[in-house]
């Protein structure tokens, strides 16, 4: 694929088969995602890549943890969503509950799909990014330009990727469970594997800003 066709292909995937990635496919896709360009050359990001039992005592680990009402967030949660930011928010949940046949009244419903961003969505692999505390918000803008190219160099290798910032709403589980120590800060989760095509909630898209909305040239 030539990277217009990725950008314009690559979605969140939030159902997959579940089969393994081939080992030498995932070494290419951290391979290549390790070109990231980062503050001085930083590369502040690490990954603890979980597979096999591990995944499965995670997402319940994680499930548990969300249950009981706990939540912490290393970077600290957001403060609200206003405005424009509101309304992209609001187009995206309802295009997904729209997708599963959720009800916009079926709270039940909606929790047991929010509920599935810690089983990963059924994916084979999850991978918690972390990054260098001293590096501060600079470290945290190399890491989501890590997880950019992490998600859209799967899309060229035929993997579905799909971004969760649930994960470090659960921070403090999160590093209980990775035995992260006190240096490392959770920015997110990237959750990888093969889609599952058949899955209705992998057909819908999400729209894009226009240009002149987000783009100020400046010439004079």
């Amino acid at each position: 694929m030539d990277l217009a066709d990725v950008l314009s292909t690559r979605h969140s995937c939030r159902a997959f088969r579940s089969d393994e990635v081939d080992a030498d496919i995932l070494d290419r896709l951290f391979t290549l995602a390790q070109h990231t360009p980062s503050w001085c050359n930083t590369q502040p990001w690490h990954v603890h890549l979980v597979s096999g039992p591990a995944i499965t005592r995670f997402s319940t680990e994680l499930t548990d943890h969300v249950l009981s009402g706990s939540r912490r967030a290393d970077l600290g949660m957001p403060a609200g969503y206003f405005g424009v930011y509101a309304e992209r928010r609001r187009e995206s949940g309802h295009a997904l509950y729209e997708a599963v046949g959720v009800a916009r009244d079926d709270k039940p419903a909606r929790r047991a799909q929010a509920l599935l961003n810690y089983t990963f969505f059924g994916a084979p692999h999850v991978a918690v990014i972390t990054t260098d505390r001293d590096q501060g918000t600079y470290g945290a803008i190399d890491c989501g330009g890590y997880v950019a190219t992490l998600t859209n160099t799967a899309t060229a290798l035929g993997l579905g990727s799909v971004a969760q910032a649930a994960i470090a709403m659960c921070s403090d589980k999160v590093r209980e469970f990775l035995d992260l120590p006190e240096d490392r800060l959770v920015v997110c989760a990237v959750s990888l594997g093969y889609p599952d095509l058949e899955h209705p909630v992998n057909g819908f898209r999400t729209s894009r800003a226009r240009i002149e909305d987000v783009v100020t040239h400046v010439r004079d």
